[in-house]
């Protein structure tokens, strides 16, 4: 903010977009309020004019606002004038993009190392930085403790909930996706139902690079016809918007030939106990190796891709602040594939592989090892996030970090 005159904080509902803007804001506009919205839309420049910082809260209910902020950016605006916060992104149409004047800072839900503070013993950016440090650090979390994280939601206001309330608080929140933003965004869904099968179907997909076809297919589980094709294409859009789909993308390399890739997305919504509610799971569904809901096929057990949906969350916090970039890498067919890549500015990178256990075996880095004959320097560490309780670094230099130990 010392350095910028305009910021917008962007993510889902209920990330925290607006508490942490408060703590930094001497004005305030709420635009989801009647009142507040009637009266920026009747007269902006007084908006504008108020006592800096200003925070303009849900700014999307009146787009008139973000060029009117970039205009005032043009204008000379000093450095930490205003901070804008929304749960939705512009269709595109009608908004200039910002480029140049308003700076985009997309808003998480709470990563490992927020939610059990003090664990963290291993940096992302030490890693990043090629320095190959000594790893060191214990964690008594158990795979139930993170079962139970993946089902209690990064969500700050959901943290001290358990039980009914927050299954109750989740279901709340998923409902009003249904019934209020997709109309808000203009485009009221025909079939509701509909459009709850399809968000259960890419919650199936979680952690997988299944095709939009195969999630269509699956939301009906061969009980009817699948809706069309036209018919669920907005779904993935509008979610987009919403900032509640956080797929990730296929990994193009910048300094490496690497041929055959395949670049589909990997699926997350994003929290992952948005996708286990989705499904019904429970605590005890996951720990038995039970994956309810529609059947999308995977590797592994439904809990193994909700934990990596959880550390994928964790660390694109970790890499946002150390400003990399996050992928996944896969050749065609899966010959080869890796669960993340971390890239510097310079193409350098982390590979990642997420594993559902106490150690790193033999098929945990059979694909690292091979992505480190093909990079050789320019891969700066090889990574197995587990379950289990020591950070280590192998004879072969491999790390292998426990989730909860890994911080940024």
């Amino acid at each position: 903010m010392p350095a910028l005159a305009a910021i917008a904080l962007e993510g889902a509902k209920a990330v925290g977009k607006t508490a942490t803007a408060n703590q930094r804001a001497k004005t305030v506009y709420r635009l989801d309020d009647e009142t507040q919205r009637s009266i920026a839309e009747a007269d902006l420049d007084r908006v504008l004019d108020a006592v800096k910082p200003i925070l303009i809260d849900e700014w999307q209910h009146v787009p008139p606002v973000w060029d009117k902020v970039r205009r005032a950016v043009d204008d000379g605006a000093a450095p930490g004038s205003f901070l804008l916060a929304g749960s939705a992104s512009p269709d595109g149409t009608g908004t200039h993009s910002g480029a140049g004047r308003i700076v985009r800072l997309r808003i998480r839900p709470m990563s490992l190392a927020e939610r059990v503070p003090g664990e963290a013993s291993v940096s992302l950016a030490t890693l990043l930085s090629g320095a190959h440090p000594t790893l060191s650090g214990h964690t008594s979390l158990t795979l139930a403790r993170y079962t139970d994280e993946i089902l209690q939601s990064g969500f700050p206001g959901l943290r001290e909930l358990n039980g009914r309330a927050l299954r109750l608080q989740l279901d709340s929140y998923l409902q009003r996706v249904v019934d209020r933003d997709f109309r808000e965004l203009g485009h009221a869904p025909r079939n509701p139902d509909g459009l709850r099968r399809w968000m259960s179907a890419y919650a199936a997909a979680t952690a997988t690079v299944a095709t939009f076809e195969r999630i269509r297919e699956a939301s009906t589980a061969g009980s009817e016809t699948p809706p069309a094709r036209s018919t669920v294409l907005p779904y993935r859009e509008i979610l987009q918007r919403l900032f509640l789909l956080d797929e990730v993308p296929g990994w193009q390399p910048s300094r490496n030939q690497l041929g055959q890739l395949a670049l589909p997305p990997k699926h997350h919504l994003v929290d992952p106990a948005l996708a286990a509610r989705l499904l019904n799971a429970t605590a005890q569904d996951l720990l038995a190796g039970e994956s309810p809901g529609p059947v999308v096929p995977r590797d592994g057990t439904l809990l193994g891709a909700l934990f990596e949906s959880l550390v994928t969350l964790s660390v694109r916090v970790y890499a946002q602040a150390d400003e990399a970039k996050i992928a996944h890498f896969r050749t065609r067919g899966g010959r080869h594939e890796v669960d993340l890549i971390v890239e510097r500015d310079d193409g350098r990178v982390i590979a990642i592989e997420v594993k559902l256990g106490a150690d790193a075996k033999s098929d945990s880095v059979r694909h690292l090892n091979w992505l480190q004959q093909q990079m050789g320097d320019d891969l700066l560490e090889r990574v197995v996030i587990t379950t289990g309780p020591e950070a280590y670094r192998r004879a072969d230099g491999i790390c292998v970090i426990p989730a909860a130990l890994l911080g940024p």
